[in-house]
């Protein structure tokens, strides 16, 4: 099977997508002539043209209101922001209009938009260009909430969330756009709301998504060499979210570690912990642990922001802590 990067993956779901259905377009800067600052709309304007390949001034909150009254007149936007930090000068749009129109017109009314937003830390862009922000759009209802690790769940994702009749978020970390992995050269969609176990393990299973996958492998590798068997689910969307295979694994191995690069407070991982004490308590034999990002903005220097994300170690240590070895 042919190896492509998350990057080409998500083009290449996205320029499928536009030839099946011509209602789908592109809504963002710079998406043109220079392909998006991430090339991943690259050759679109050409192909496309500039009525589905739509390049806009630096106004995320103009932009993604446009956004919402074309996908409320049938069109299905996918909305591009250079970084999902920016989100915070399109909250209007997305929080109280794109997420609760369905409901407050009595699902008269659709919304079939996508959110495409670069995250994450590791390329040293400092505070306001670095965050995770999915515990934000999770905390809001009505949006879903999807965060690929690889290439052929990219492809899989962005296909069924342009597809998806409600407003997708569509996290994508900045340094797995060149990570290459296998991508089925056939038509494939993967369904929102479906996990995919990474890892088969009995001891304790690591909930995680996006490019923490990668770390919590490596750490499963590490840990096997101590006789510690560790499970890794790739939670792959967080709205919906796969409570079915999380259930079946807490059940299995009793311990469970959340992994995030998002900040520990109010984080995804103080929601998904939350829910599972509460609902599987008595399968626990200690409490959730969380490893996250420290409650503090992303720094430049590349020391520090090491020390502030979680690395290999740092998962090391939770589980060996969380098994009392």
């Amino acid at each position: 099977m042919r190896k492509i990067s998350v990057s080409a993956a998500i083009r290449e779901g996205m320029r499928e997508e536009m030839l099946r259905d011509e209602n789908v377009v592109m809504i963002g800067e710079d998406l043109g002539t220079l392909g998006s600052p991430f090339a991943i709309t690259k050759g679109f304007l050409e192909e496309f043209g500039t009525n589905r390949v739509i390049e806009t001034p630096i106004a995320e909150n103009g932009f993604t209101g446009m956004a919402v009254g074309a996908a409320m007149r049938g069109v299905r936007p996918v909305v591009e922001l250079m970084y999902n930090d920016f989100i915070s000068v399109a909250l209007d749009p997305v929080m109280n209009q794109a997420a609760k129109l369905r409901y407050m017109t009595g699902g008269q009314i659709h919304i079939p938009m996508v959110l495409r937003a670069p995250m994450g830390a590791g390329r040293r862009n400092a505070g306001q260009h670095s965050q995770c922000l999915e515990a934000l759009f999770m905390s809001i209802p009505g949006l879903k909430v999807v965060c690929p690790s690889s290439a052929a769940d990219a492809k899989g994702l962005i296909k069924s969330a342009i597809r998806d009749d409600d407003p997708v978020i569509f996290l994508e970390h900045k340094l797995l756009y060149a990570q290459r992995d296998e991508v089925p050269e056939e038509e494939y969609t993967i369904p929102l709301g479906k996990a995919e176990i990474k890892r088969q393990g009995s001891d304790v299973v690591i909930l995680t998504w996006s490019r923490q996958v990668y770390f919590a492998l490596d750490a499963a590798a590490q840990l096997e060499k101590d006789g510690i068997d560790v499970e890794v689910i790739d939670l792959r969307t967080l709205v919906p979210l796969d409570w079915e295979t999380i259930e079946a694994s807490v059940i299995k191995t009793n311990r469970v570690v959340v992994l995030e690069e998002g900040v520990k407070r109010s984080g995804v991982g103080a929601e998904l912990s939350a829910q599972i004490t509460e609902e599987l308590f008595d399968e626990l034999d200690a409490p959730v642990c969380r490893v996250a990002g420290l409650n503090v903005c992303s720094p430049f220097s590349p020391p520090l922001e090491d020390a502030v994300f979680p690395q290999v170690g740092t998962i090391v240590q939770a589980v060996k802590s969380l098994l009392n070895r």
